[in-house]
């Protein structure tokens, strides 16, 4: 009989993850590399040196900076945090920031943490006491800020954050704690605002789904600054779907929380596809604006996607945690519209309306209105696209009995060009009988062969869902849906 894991052991192996290398990215070194000096360091078109005597410095932080030459007063503020077991000049090497900089003119902070703070060298989004307006690291950045506005004379306006892994946890904190400062951000890898308090809780948001609804996410966000009444940030969220450190389910809970921020719907009204494997969905408000973008890389681990070369929309070097898909510079820097745009337009054609299941055995008939201009159509089943036709039904075919689906439908453009998606409809196949439901450990679900472990983690036996550490300590329920198909069902049974 196997050993059963301590919750110890396995909450140790969880929070140490941040650091641990993504697949295919080169072994990051145990030490923080060498920073440059205070004396600037030459660059094509600029120069990166650091800043010292910037302000009040709760955080223990050092920030560097990297400026163009000649750059005007007036121009925009990009902050960009490094993630585990990086520094601020990793970053400035890697990242790709300083090529567009460059070609749009704007400064770039760079702030850097490590081992005095944290062993691994991680920003502290999981700490209240340090990433919270007013406090700790979250009050070091927006020093930094201030200090580079007063050296470059930047727009406060036109203020953006952007960061990776523990990085990005902390963008995402700092866009809930001072929406006055940030116009924008992006996360990269990263974690939904205020996920965590403590470290103790950090491991559970890397790895698991929270159950938190939208609303009790955006809560989270308005109770940094309560009574702020102004516009809130542009959102750009990117996560690979192979992330092993950062588990998908964290993109999935940002789109949940900053559309609820920004109250605009959960349902895409753009999508389009990228190089690289690539998706991206953009969620509008109601002047079309987009204020959420999801860019969701296919089979790319735990990193920041980089894509190097010279082409107008490459960037980057390859390195640890810097993996070769695509360039998120590039298409971060034109949704908060530093190419000289207003950002990216909701493309394509209007959600079909009018969409009807009817299931029979094993399959399900779809029906829809026509969209005018529409080459064809794709639909979508439980957020998977199974199938394209230029008609407006669609039959699926295949399926378990029993069993609840979820479709919903876009219409494509003659360009190619996804639309919006149509509202969801739900079906169930007859036959079957009722779903079962089974409440035990993640320890005993694993015995009994209803989930799997891995890496001291748990996930459900089909759908894979996230359920925490593998040990007796956490229950849940999982519901089976179909033949080895099982899916959590914690409160529904």
């Amino acid at each position: 009989m196997p050993l059963r894991p301590t919750a110890a052991a396995l909450f140790t192996a969880a929070v140490l993850a941040l650091g641990t290398a993504a697949p295919g990215a080169a072994a990051a070194s145990d030490t923080v590399p060498t920073l440059p000096s205070a004396a600037a360091t030459a660059a094509a078109s600029g120069s990166f040196q650091q800043v010292t005597g910037f302000g009040t410095n709760p955080g223990n932080l050092a920030m560097y900076t990297y400026t163009p030459a000649g750059l005007p007063s007036g121009a925009p503020l990009v902050v960009a945090l490094h993630g585990c077991v990086q520094s601020a000049t990793d970053y400035y090497r890697s990242s790709g920031w300083t090529k567009f900089a460059d070609q749009y003119g704007f400064a770039v902070v760079f702030p850097q943490t490590s081992s005095v703070n944290n062993s691994l060298s991680c920003f502290s989004w999981f700490d209240a006491g340090k990433a919270a307006r007013g406090v700790g690291e979250a009050r070091s950045v927006v020093e930094m800020v201030t200090k580079a506005e007063s050296l470059y004379g930047s727009d406060a306006r036109r203020v953006f954050v952007t960061g990776l892994s523990a990085g990005g946890g902390m963008a995402a904190d700092l866009l809930a704690d001072y929406p006055d400062v940030f116009a924008g951000g992006a996360i990269d890898s990263g974690l939904p605002a205020h996920c965590a308090a403590t470290q103790a809780a950090a491991s559970g948001c890397q790895n698991s789904d929270q159950g938190l609804t939208p609303a009790q996410w955006g809560d989270k966000v308005r109770a940094t600054y309560p009574g702020y009444t102004g516009p809130w940030p542009r959102v750009a969220i990117w996560q690979g779907t192979a992330d092993t450190v950062v588990r998908p389910v964290n993109a999935t809970e940002l789109r949940d929380q900053w559309t609820n921020v920004q109250g605009v719907g959960r349902q895409p009204t753009g999508t389009r596809s990228l190089p690289g494997g690539t998706t991206q969905e953009l969620y509008a408000d109601a002047s079309g604006k987009p204020a959420v973008a999801v860019f969701t890389i296919s089979g790319m681990g735990h990193g920041l996607a980089v894509h190097p070369g010279s082409g107008a929309d490459q960037c980057g070097a390859t390195g640890a945690y810097f993996l070769d898909t695509i360039c998120s510079g590039y298409y971060t820097a034109q949704f908060w519209g530093l190419d000289g745009g207003s950002g990216p337009t909701n493309p394509g054609l209007p959600a079909p309306t009018g969409l009807t299941a009817s299931a029979t055995a094993g399959s399900i008939a779809l029906g829809w209105q026509a969209v005018s201009g529409a080459a064809s159509y794709q639909v979508f089943r439980n957020g998977g696209q199974v199938g394209t036709t230029t008609g407006t039904t669609f039959t699926d075919t295949g399926l378990a009995a029993g069993t609840t689906y979820g479709y919903t439908v876009a219409a494509v453009d003659g360009s190619g060009t996804v639309g919006a998606r149509s509202a969801a409809v739900t079906a169930t196949t007859p036959g079957g009988g009722a779903p079962q439901c089974f409440t035990a450990s993640n320890y005993d679900q694993v015995l009994a062969g209803r989930a799997t472990q891995s890496g001291g983690l748990t996930f459900a036996l089909g759908s894979g869902q996230s359920m925490g550490l593998w040990n007796t300590f956490v229950t849940h329920t999982l519901k089976q849906t179909g033949p080895g198909f099982y899916m959590l069902a914690d409160g529904q049974c």
